[in-house]
């Protein structure tokens, strides 16, 4: 027999069912999983503690992940390709909007191993949806949780107890609260191994978790199942992946086997494989006693009972619930309050100081863990979360905490609003005032030493562009003022000297509200000469500092030379003079 069959079959022998919301330990025994990391409630674990007890081989896959199947790579380390790229993909999405959590997508890739083989070697379509359903056990408080329908079996198909559902094994009632849209589809869908994978992912990271640390990842991978022995053998999966794996096409992974819970071993099966198996369902208890695997609590030295008939299937030892320790309520958020002040300010281009933080609590004041809060940037800003975005989902500690990721104000001067809504519920969100503010700038200095000069009735060639700092830096987004007067200091009256044009194709004198870019820069406006030739000043004033004074010369054109009017003709006319003729006329008129 294989030394990983002999350590799965001693990994069952230390695995014990147990109902979510339910301790069915006697008193005093502790298997080491009590912490719930971030205080997530008992009764709002994603799955019915039921999983596949296989672990991996002791021959690890090469270092380095690999696309292609080396030679030597063990079967266990090919992850389907759909499958693989929903785990990568909920990575990136949580870095985003949870950027200390530090969630590792092997994480997922080994939990999606032991609670579903990878959805049954990768059974999804194109769109990553399970071929056929993915159900656990029922939980009709026989030998589980007694949890009655909570989806109207739109997920479980059944409308009288829930089931856990979907490759990564999500009750109705916590996928609810934890569901998540990995594909962009518009839909939240727990068969869905991008939605499922995204959503185990912001559960894993609830409240302020860093799974970098040792503390923190195991109390994540125990919020999900509340047992040291799932604790063991999500651990070691994570290891193995961690040194490598390589991608098969789907529907050609390496199906679920080994071990699994009692009531899941009964429930969780292949119609398609029990047909071929003649019901004998090959990843229970069969499993289980080829590979000389025992049942929980039995030992090798149990005499037989001769008048007992011997079956090849053990029966299942199911624990029984405690009736004096009822599963706990829901705790129900009833408001979220915000924490600190009402008001924020920034410079722009740089962080907001100090955590935007609310608090979810129930009616009577406690704190509610686990709440998924969504924090929103409303109004026209330039602000956002983190790596970019305008919202950011994050889930309350077990104070009822959630703080949003780092704000970035932008390069964009004005107010708006952030409000902070626990996701599912109608409650009225917490808001922040918050304003952007100009960044001070004490020096300005013209990029260019070209002299301004224009012509009367042209615009000056050069655009005129400075650079605004504040103590030796660039100042981004700082204010500056733009006025023009005579060169004597003068102020100019209207229509005369040089000028811009305002937003309604006004001629004005004087700028206000110029606002440097990213880089410190400002480039003004195109700048008239006018119709008076002249010296004339531009000053530019920065926030903080003194003026600067760029001159402008404004020049009359040209004179345009004046023709010489032709000379008169000489000499005497030769022509016969026109007009009357004077002097007594010549002969006399007779008369008689």
């Amino acid at each position: 027999m294989s030394t990983a069959a002999v350590a799965a079959a001693a990994m069952a022998a230390l695995t014990a069912s147990q109902a979510p919301g339910i301790d069915l330990r006697p008193t005093g025994d502790d298997d080491g999983g009590g912490a719930r990391g971030g205080g997530i409630p008992r009764d709002d674990t994603p799955g019915d503690d039921s999983y596949y007890t296989e672990l991996p081989p002791l021959e690890s896959p090469q270092p380095e992940e690999q696309q292609e199947q080396p030679e030597d790579a063990p079967a266990e380390s090919g992850i389907p390709a759909t499958v693989l790229a929903a785990y990568k993909k909920a990575e990136r999405s949580v870095s985003g909007s949870d950027p200390g959590c530090g969630l590792p997508w092997e994480l997922l890739a080994a939990i999606g191993k032991v609670e579903s083989g990878q959805a049954r070697g990768g059974k999804v379509d194109a769109d990553g949806t399970t071929l056929e359903p993915i159900l656990g056990p029922v939980l009709n408080g026989d030998g589980f949780a007694r949890i009655t329908d909570t989806d109207s079996g739109v997920y479980d198909g059944d409308t009288t107890y829930d089931r856990a559902v979907g490759p990564m094994q999500f009750i109705p009632s916590t996928w609810a609260t934890w569901g998540a849209d990995g594909n962009g589809d518009g839909r939240r869908d727990p068969n869905n191994i991008y939605d499922a994978a995204l959503a185990a992912g912001e559960y894993l990271c609830a409240g302020d978790r860093n799974l970098a640390l040792k503390g923190d990842l195991d109390a994540a991978v125990l919020s999900y199942n509340d047992s040291r022995a799932y604790l063991n053998t999500v651990l070691a999966w994570l290891e193995f992946y961690r040194n490598g794996v390589h991608e098969v096409p789907d529907g050609e992974g390496v199906p679920p086997s080994g071990p699994v819970g009692d009531s899941d071993r009964q429930d969780r099966r292949d119609p398609a494989r029990d047909r071929r198996n003649g019901g004998n369902d090959t990843g229970g208890a069969g499993d289980r006693e080829q590979e000389g695997g025992k049942e929980p609590g039995a030992t090798d030295d149990t005499p037989d009972d001769p008048a007992t008939p011997t079956s090849p299937t053990p029966t299942p030892t199911k624990p029984t619930p405690t009736p004096s320790q009822p599963t706990p309520g829901p705790v129900v958020p009833d408001r979220v309050q915000r924490l600190g002040d009402a008001e924020i300010a920034a410079t722009a281009g740089t962080d907001f100081a100090g955590p935007l933080t609310v608090r979810v609590t129930t009616a009577g004041g406690a704190p509610v863990p686990g709440a998924r809060v969504r924090f929103t940037v409303a109004g026209d800003t330039g602000a956002r979360f983190g790596s970019g975005v305008r919202e950011a989902t994050v889930t309350t500690g077990t104070n009822g905490t959630a703080t949003a990721p780092a704000l970035h104000a932008g390069l964009r001067l004005g107010s708006f609003t952030v409000r902070a809504a626990v996701v599912g519920t109608e409650l009225a969100p917490a808001e922040y005032r918050a304003m952007v503010r100009p960044a001070p700038a004490d020096t300005l200095t013209r990029t260019s030493g070209t002299p301004l000069e224009a012509t009367t009735g042209t615009a000056f060639a050069d655009r005129v562009e400075v650079t605004a700092t504040h103590q030796g830096r660039a100042a981004v987004c700082a204010v500056v003022t733009a006025e023009l007067r005579a060169a004597d200091g003068t102020a100019l009256e209207p229509g005369q000297g040089p000028y811009f044009t305002d937003a309604a194709g006004q001629r004005v004198h004087r700028l206000t509200g110029l606002t440097t870019g990213e880089a410190g820069r400002l480039r003004l406006p195109e700048l008239h000469a006018g119709g008076q030739g002249g010296a004339y000043e531009l000053v530019l004033t920065p926030s903080d500092g003194d003026p600067l004074i760029v001159e402008l010369t404004v020049r009359e054109p040209a004179a345009t030379p004046t023709p010489s009017p032709s000379p008169e003709p000489t000499g005497t006319s030769t022509g016969t003079p026109t007009g009357t003729p004077t002097g007594t006329p010549t002969g006399t008129s007779s008369g008689g």
